[in-house]
């Protein structure tokens, strides 16, 4: 089962009883709207499972203590640690017009919107803690742009163009490398 129809939820961190219990790092900027989830996709093996959730409790902030179906003992969730979770794109909050998910934005044109020039075609998403970064791909060139409020100017979805204001001398230094 390929991912590209769904979105990476969290991470299952740690084992929490010898019933099979374990905990759910949700990575999101709302948890909560995910703590009644009934059903999950555990990526084991490159291919993604499905659990049924019989039992969920809060666990923190951004933790979910689950008992999965299927999950009687510490032997059985212990295979199942450090592994990703997994839900359908479908299950992803609704935006409104001028904010995205990270992986709408692969393959919109990259515009330096002080000089209106294309830096080319977003192949990536970097999400740093306090600084994400754009990976644009032009002629074989990677460039790597800084998105933050300083930067960001604004999104076309019509157009599929994502305009940031580049920080000056930073596509100098990629080109560079190619003289």
């Amino acid at each position: 089962m390929a991912t590209e129809n769904y979105f990476q939820l969290g991470l299952i961190t740690k084992l929490h009883s010898f019933k099979g219990e374990v905990i759910l790092h949700i990575d999101a900027d709302d948890p909560s709207i995910y703590f009644s989830i009934k059903h999950l996709f555990i990526q084991i093996n490159n291919r993604l499972i499905p659990y049924i959730i019989k039992k969920s409790i809060v666990h923190k902030n951004n933790q979910l203590r689950l008992q999965l179906e299927g999950i009687i003992n510490q032997e059985d969730a212990s295979l199942l640690l450090k592994n990703a979770v997994f839900l359908p794109l479908e299950q992803l909050p609704k935006l409104n017009k001028d904010q995205f998910y990270y992986h709408e934005i692969i393959g919109y044109q990259l515009i330096d919107s002080t000089t209106n020039t294309k830096v080319g075609s977003i192949v990536n998403v970097i999400d740093h803690p306090g600084n994400t970064l754009i990976e644009a791909e032009s002629d074989g060139v990677e460039i790597i742009v800084p998105m933050n409020d300083a930067t960001f100017e604004k999104i076309e979805k019509s157009s599929k163009k994502l305009f940031l204001k580049v920080p000056e001398g930073l596509l100098d230094i990629y080109l560079e490398d190619e003289r």
